[in-house]
């Protein structure tokens, strides 16, 4: 098999041309003039460390908090980085004081990591994870709705709400869900990991009192660049994971908040400094923009899908509206579906070891299915998801 070529934009990124790249739900991808960016902004760090934290570091930092601000349409004060959304939702849980009883729904598409947190802070108070069983395969929107709003009792407090699934590529009704919650007085901690960049984000609309997401994924910043957002009247609930200078700041409410976030240790900031320039060249890449970019690549994603599930023999799984940039397709076969583990599973190591194909093959317990996830971002070409599906054909 001859390996197809990738889109001609992809030669702003640095990928291996012998790897087939259809995974940038993951970690991302930084393409090759924002690492670039990234040293320039390390090497002024390190030409003198103590000026560069004590003059430069917060008006840059605040510089980009309100790019992002601008971006999500997120009110300023409430914005702080975090780096990445599983720091960003333990944050939420482990500052929140839940009561013994307290209930704080789980949707069973949930990332593990996030969902492990909510289980943390549960178990310690006495409160009660609510796991709410979705199934994969839906016909419409208002089949999650109805499932999620049916799970709400007069106990419950929270609701763990994605934008877009990690395990199962499946694009919530996020906005109607928030708000229909917390019109029920259940707070939303809206998990945006897969959100910046690949569903339009309006966080002032959507008004959850907590949402967290990732940069360095769809907008291609470096890792470790991902945001809280804190509604105004749920900003003194929360402290940052690590307790530091900024608990004894004697300022403003607001200043204290900013320095406690930004300042939580010596760390490599650069990530988050380099998110208004990621922000901007990639819009630069295509006409029209950010809606264009979302649009495109939710367009090539239902594309790749449409060839992966004829490979496969099987139907698209839900339809077409709940499809962002990623879409997840069942594995055929059954028996004992297990736990993920560090070493991948064996057909995904397959794919990259013998066929030069990084593609996401998982069991997800939840559903006792092993799904296989394709991406689609700017660099990615159709005939790369047809090359898998050759090789599913192949191999399956």
């Amino acid at each position: 098999m001859i390996r197809p070529e990738r889109s001609k934009l992809a030669s702003n990124w640095s990928l291996d041309p012998g790897i087939t790249f259809l995974n940038h739900g993951s970690f991302g991808a930084t393409p090759i003039q924002i690492m670039e960016e990234q040293s320039k902004l390390r090497i002024q760090l390190e030409r003198d460390p103590v000026r560069f934290f004590e003059r430069e570091f917060m008006p840059l930092m605040m510089e980009s908090i309100g790019v992002a601000s601008r971006f999500l349409n997120a009110d300023p004060e409430g914005m702080a980085f975090v780096k990445n959304a599983t720091e960003g939702v333990n944050t939420v849980m482990r500052s929140l004081e839940l009561n013994e009883g307290d209930e704080v729904i789980v949707p069973n598409h949930s990332y593990q990591a996030c969902w492990n947190a909510v289980d943390f802070a549960t178990k310690r108070s006495g409160a009660k994870t609510v796991v709410v069983d979705l199934p994969f395969r839906v016909s419409n929107e208002e089949e999650i709705v109805n499932i999620i709003l049916g799970a709400v009792t007069e106990k419950t407090v929270l609701a763990l709400i994605d934008t877009v699934t990690s395990p199962t590529g499946l694009r919530m009704p996020f906005e109607e869900l928030v708000s229909k919650l917390q019109s029920e007085g259940v707070d939303v901690l809206l998990d945006a990991a897969h959100g910046p960049g690949i569903v339009p984000l309006d966080l002032k609309k959507i008004d959850a009192a907590y949402c967290t997401g990732n940069f360095h994924k769809w907008i291609c910043s470096p890792k470790g660049s991902a945001f809280l957002h804190i509604r105004s009247d749920r900003k003194d609930r929360i402290r940052p994971l690590s307790i530091g200078h900024g608990a004894t700041f004697e300022g403003s409410e607001q200043e204290r908040f900013e320095y406690e976030f930004g300042w939580p240790g010596t760390q490599d900031p650069t990530p988050w400094l380099c998110i208004p320039k990621s922000m901007e060249f990639l819009s630069s890449l295509v006409d029209g923009g950010w809606p264009s970019i979302i649009e495109k690549n939710k367009n090539l994603a239902i594309e790749g899908r449409k060839v992966i599930c004829e490979a496969l023999g099987t139907d698209p799984p839900v339809p077409e509206s709940m499809v962002s940039s990623m879409a997840a397709v069942e594995m055929p076969g059954n028996g004992e579906v297990g736990a993920m583990s560090l070493e991948g599973d064996p057909f995904h190591n397959l794919l990259l070891d013998r066929y030069g194909i990084q593609v996401p093959v998982f069991p997800w317990k939840h559903h006792g299915k092993r799904y296989i996830r394709i991406s689609a971002q700017l660099y990615n070409d159709i005939g790369e998801y047809e090359f898998l599906a050759e090789v599913l054909k192949e191999r399956l």
